[in-house]
C-alpha cells in the first residue's frame, strides 16, 4: 500500500488499517516464535506499512488542528 493509497482514506479507515496490520504483525510474530514457516520480508513489510499509516494519520491530524487555529 503506497501513501497516496493512504491518504485518500479517512482517519476511521486508517485507524481500522493500523488495526489490521498490528495484528498481522502479531500473527506473524507468533508463527516465527512457534517454528511455522514464515517468510523473511514479511517483518519489514509489515513494520513499513504501520510506520506509514502512522505518519498518514500524523499528517491528517496536523492538518485538522491548523484548521482550527486559522
Amino acid at each position: 500500500m503506497t501513501a497516496a493509497e493512504l491518504r485518500e482514506k479517512s482517519l476511521d479507515e486508517l485507524q481500522e488499517e493500523l488495526i489490521s496490520l498490528r495484528r498481522e504483525q502479531f500473527k506473524v510474530r507468533v508463527q516465527h516464535a512457534t517454528g511455522e514457516q514464515v517468510r523473511p520480508h514479511q517483518h519489514g513489510r509489515i513494520r513499513k506499512n504501520i510506520a506509514r499509516v502512522k505518519t498518514v494519520i500524523a499528517e491528517q491530524q496536523r492538518a485538522a488542528s491548523a484548521e482550527v487555529t486559522k
